[in-house]
């Protein structure tokens, strides 16, 4: 591989998707996006606890995650879920200690062969 090319995951990218996704706030907002894109309105609305300053520092969090891509429509931003950012996390993590979990699982139910 060249120097000039990037690798597909960098460890910065994958902090900034688990620290977006320590936040219950943010992952509420997440979930909101899965059916369909919000404007910002909509999103800061799905945090009531939260005031709407707050709610954007939010959605900035999510943003330079790459979890949420955003345009303007109009005077609105409209935003929508990106949902590469948590496929990766996925591959890269989850899914080879659910292998690991479901192999143990497997020796544990195994006859002891002494």
């Amino acid at each position: 591989m060249s120097s000039s090319s990037a690798p597909p995951s960098s460890a910065e990218d994958d902090d900034a998707v688990f620290k977006a996704l320590a936040s219950p706030a943010r992952r509420r907002m997440l979930d909101a996006l899965r059916g369909s894109p919000r404007t910002t309105g909509e999103l800061a609305a799905v945090v009531p606890e939260l005031d709407r300053t707050t709610a954007l520092q939010h959605l900035r969090v999510l943003e330079r995650a790459g979890l949420v891509t955003g345009r303007k429509v109009g005077r609105e931003r409209h935003l929508s879920l990106a949902p590469l950012p948590i496929k990766r996390i996925h591959d890269r993590w989850i899914s080879g200690y659910t292998r690991a979990a479901v192999d143990l699982l497997d020796r544990l139910d195994q006859p002891d062969q002494h």
